[in-house]
C-alpha cells in the first residue's frame, strides 16, 4: 500500500467562525492553532499547508487566569542600546486585543516558513464585525 499524500491543489479550505467571547486565550489558541494546521483533518500531514482559515471575533472578550493581566509582559528590543520596550498585557488588551491572540497562535505554529503561511488565514479582530461574510464561514463552536 502506498502512502497517501494530499495535494495542495485539491485542498477545500473552509472558512470557520469562532466566537472568543468568554473563552480563556490559552484554550482558545491552542483550538484555533489545530485548525489552522488541519489537524483536525483525516488528511493531516505536518508537512503541507492543509488547514481552514479561521475568522476569530470578540478578541476583547478573551479571559486569563491568574494575575497575567499585570504580571504578563511583552517585550520588543530593537537592537541598539537602551532599546528594549516592554509592555503589559493589560495595556495591550486595552488598546489591541487581537494582537495578543495572533502573538499566542503564531506561537503555537511551527517556527518557519511553513507556520508563516498558515498564520496568514487566521483573521482576529475586537469586536463581533467582520469584513468576510462573502466567504460564508460557518460557525464553529471551540470547547472552554
Amino acid at each position: 500500500m502506498k502512502t497517501f499524500v494530499p495535494k495542495i491543489e485539491a485542498m477545500d479550505r473552509k472558512w470557520l467562525l469562532v466566537d472568543l467571547e468568554g473563552a480563556t486565550m490559552g484554550r482558545a489558541a491552542v483550538q484555533v492553532a489545530n485548525i489552522l494546521r488541519g489537524k483536525t483533518k483525516p488528511i493531516f500531514s505536518p508537512h503541507i499547508d492543509c488547514g481552514d482559515n479561521v475568522i476569530a471575533i470578540n478578541a476583547s472578550g478573551l479571559q486569563f487566569s491568574g494575575k497575567k493581566l499585570e504580571q504578563k509582559t511583552y517585550y520588543h528590543y530593537s537592537g541598539y542600546p537602551g532599546g528594549l520596550k516592554k509592555v503589559v498585557l493589560g495595556k495591550v488588551m486595552a488598546t489591541r486585543p487581537e494582537r495578543v491572540f495572533t502573538a499566542a497562535v503564531k506561537h503555537m505554529l511551527t517556527q518557519n516558513r511553513l507556520g508563516r503561511k498558515q498564520i496568514k488565514k487566521l483573521h482576529v479582530y475586537a469586536d463581533g464585525n467582520h469584513p468576510h461574510t462573502a466567504q460564508r464561514p460557518v460557525k464553529t463552536k471551540i470547547t472552554l
